[in-house]
């Protein structure tokens, strides 16, 4: 009998003392959890999905970038800007840009993309979606249309360059092919593949000749390389 009641006092024990083990640990692992969230830092912005935040807007801008002598350079416009606190980088819808000429006697650059992007430094851009591009007439040299896509612009010297379909017209001269290179202060512009060309025919002078074409047509198209006249 009295072993019996000994048996069940040792049981009675051992699970007391099994719940208050039980207990402790689930108290100190609460306990744990409470502190880690005290102490650890805050989560930062970066580390949020999605887009990053903008540190402001404006509505119906206009941007001045200029080159390292001061001299003006880039120029943008459009109805929205906005710039990432990230980088300090500018996303431009439907942006409307003008790219100076460094040659007084050659009228400036105008365009229009989808969108576009202007790092911090002000000395890259991108053109994303539809790009057109115009100059206008001057001296002998008829105005000049560029249509393309998703263009990388470095404004400070006047380069262009994109992958995509390219297509130049130069009052009856058009060149067409895949892949731009292009320098707007030398004139230079260069078609990479799959390279095409209309030329209007010459005029006949006087005496029912034709008149010699220049020496440096407006683009050779053997090569896809020549000049925007």
């Amino acid at each position: 009998m009295v072993l019996n009641r000994l048996g069940q006092l040792h049981r009675y024990l051992r699970d007391r003392a099994l719940l208050a083990a039980t207990v402790t640990l689930l108290l100190l692992a609460g306990a744990s959890q409470t502190l880690l969230w005290w102490i650890q830092p805050p989560p930062r912005i970066n580390d949020t999905l999605g887009p990053p935040r903008s540190g402001y807007t404006v509505k119906q801008f206009q941007a001045y970038l200029y080159n390292a002598d001061g001299a003006p350079g880039l120029r943008i416009s459009g109805p929205l800007l906005e710039r990432r606190d990230n980088d300090d980088s500018l996303f431009l819808t439907t942006p409307h840009f003008v790219m100076p000429s460094h040659v007084a006697t050659v009228p400036d650059w105008s365009g229009d993309s989808d969108y576009g992007w202007v790092n911090r430094r002000g000395d890259l851009v991108m053109l994303q979606g539809k790009v057109f591009m115009h100059r206008d007439a001057y001296a002998q040299t008829p105005a000049t249309e560029i249509h393309s896509a998703n263009m990388t612009g470095w404004p400070k010297d006047n380069r262009l360059a994109t992958d995509e379909l390219a297509i130049m017209t130069q009052g009856g001269t058009m060149l067409r092919g895949v892949g731009m290179r292009a320098n707007l202060d030398t004139n230079e512009l260069e078609l990479l593949h799959d390279v095409h060309g209309t030329y209007p025919p010459r005029a006949p002078t006087a005496r029912g000749r034709y008149k010699h074409r220049p020496a440096r047509p407006a683009a050779d198209p053997g090569t896809g390389r020549g000049t925007l006249g």
